[in-house]
C-alpha cells in the first residue's frame, strides 16, 4: 500500500502531510519516552537555544523525563551544570562528561558521547537544537546509531509526529518518524521560545551524574583537530538571541557603510546581520549572516536595510514579530512580509534615524 499525500493551503505557506502506510509499526510511540537533550554552555551558563530544546522534548508527551547532556572541561562546566540543575523545572537529570576531549565541540568525540550516552540510558529521543552545534554533531551520533535523523523541527504533534520546513519555508512537511529508537531530532529555537517561569515553579534541582567514560572508543576520535575560534568582540547581543535584529543587504554597497548599520544598532541594543550577498562580496563575516544557509532569527523586531528578500533571505527571519524593511525599490519581495515598510533611501533614512535616536544608556 503506497503512502498518501495531502497538500493544503495554509495562509502564505503549503503544508504537506504524509502519512505512513498501516502496516509499518509506531516504534517510538510503542515504549515509555524518554529525552536526552545534548546542551551547550558557555561561561558557566547554559545557552538560551538548548533550553528551547528542552521546551520542544516537553511536547514530546506526558511522563516524559529530560536529562541533558553537558559536555567539556574546566571549572566553568561544574558551574553549568549546577546552574541547569535548577533552570527549569523539566530537567530530571544533568549529565557531565567532564573530558579534554571535549574541550571543544568537535564531531567525531561528541558524536562518539551521545552513541554512549544513549547506549546506557536507552532514551527513546535526543534532541539538539539546528545551530552549527547540532548540525555537526547529531547527524554524525545518528549514523553511529543507525538511526535516520529529523531535521529543522519546527513543531512536535507527539511522540513521533513533527512538522519541519521544506522548499526554504515556502512548506511545511508534517513527517512520522518509524524508525527504531532513538528518535533524533534536531529543533530550530526560534519555534520554542522559553516562556518566563512563575515563582512557584521554580526547580529545587535536579541530580547531577557524571559519565562514565572508561568505554568510549576512541579509536575514531581523533580524525580532526582544533585550531582556533574567530568571533568578533563586541558588547551587542548575540544574533540568534536579540530582541532586535538590525540587517544590511547589498544595498549598502560597501563593508565601510555598514559601520553605520553597526551604530545604529548600538543605539538600539541590536544585534547586526547580514545577507548572504553581503557576506558574499566581504562587507561581513559568515556568522553574522541571516537565512536559510545562515542563523534563523525570530526576534521582536527586525530591521532589513538594502535588502530585496531573497527567498533563502526569508527563509532566516519571516518569523520575525515585527518586521520593518527600508528598500528604495517598491517591487522588492521583502514588503510582502514586511509589517511596515518604507520607499526611501537607506543612505538618507540611517543617518536621520542615528540622530533623531537617544543614546543607550
Amino acid at each position: 500500500m503506497a503512502s498518501r499525500l495531502i497538500v493544503k493551503t495554509l495562509s502564505k505557506r503549503h503544508r504537506l502531510c504524509s502519512t505512513s502506510p498501516p502496516f509499518l509499526s509506531k516504534t517510538s510511540a510503542s515504549r515509555s519516552a524518554s529525552t536526552l537533550v545534548v546542551a551547550e554552555h558557555e561561561g558557566g551558563s547554559i545557552k538560551a537555544q538548548s533550553l528551547s530544546a528542552v521546551v520542544a522534548a516537553n511536547s514530546l508527551g506526558h511522563d516524559n523525563p529530560v536529562s541533558l547532556l553537558l559536555a567539556g572541561s574546566s571549572s566553568s562546566l561544574l558551574q553549568a551544570a549546577e546552574r541547569a540543575a535548577t533552570c527549569h523545572p523539566s530537567i530530571s537529570q544533568v549529565l557531565v562528561a567532564d573530558s579534554e576531549k571535549f574541550a571543544n565541540p568537535l564531531a567525531e568525540p561528541w558524536a562518539k558521547l551521545v552513541q554512549l550516552v544513549q547506549q546506557k540510558g536507552g532514551y527513546s529521543h535526543v534532541i539538539a537544537t539546528s545551530g552549527s552545534f547540532g548540525k555537526n554533531i547529531l547527524p554524525r551520533a545518528a549514523a553511529l546509531l543507525d538511526v535516520s535523523p529529523v531535521t529543522d523541527v519546527v513543531e512536535v504533534n507527539g511522540p513521533n509526529q513533527f512538522v519541519r520546513p521544506i522548499y526554504a519555508g515556502n512548506a511545511l512537511c508534517t513527517v512520522r518518524y518509524t524508525g527504531a529508537n532513538p528518535c533524533m531530532l534536531t529543533v530550530r529555537s526560534t519555534s520554542f521560545p522559553v516562556p518566563p517561569l512563575a515563582a512557584d515553579s521554580k526547580s529545587n534541582g535536579a541530580p547531577i551524574s557524571h559519565v562514565d567514560l572508561s568505554t568510549l572508543d576512541e579509536d575514531s576520535i581523533g580524525k580532526s583537530r582544533y585550531i582556533k575560534l574567530s568571533s568578533e568582540d563586541t558588547e551587542r547581543p548575540d544574533l540568534g538571541s536579540a530582541r532586535i535584529v538590525v540587517t544590511g543587504g547589498r544595498g549598502l554597497k560597501s563593508a565601510e557603510n555598514f559601520k553605520m548599520l553597526e551604530k545604529l544598532a548600538e543605539k538600539l541594543g541590536a544585534a547586526v546581520g547580514a545577507t548572504r550577498a553581503a557576506v558574499d562580496a566581504g562587507f561581513v563575516p559568515n556568522e553574522l549572516q541571516v537565512g536559510q544557509t545562515g542563523k534563523i532569527v525570530a526576534p521582536d523586531l527586525y530591521m532589513a536595510f538594502g535588502v530585496s528578500g531573497a527567498i533563502q533571505h526569508l527563509a532566516g527571519m519571516k518569523d520575525s514579530k515585527v518586521i520593518v524593511a527600508v528598500n528604495k525599490d517598491a517591487d522588492a519581495p521583502i514588503f510582502q512580509v514586511a509589517d511596515y515598510g518604507l520607499v526611501a533611501d537607506l543612505f538618507e533614512v540611517i543617518p536621520e534615524l542615528l540622530e533623531k535616536l537617544p543614546e543607550k544608556k
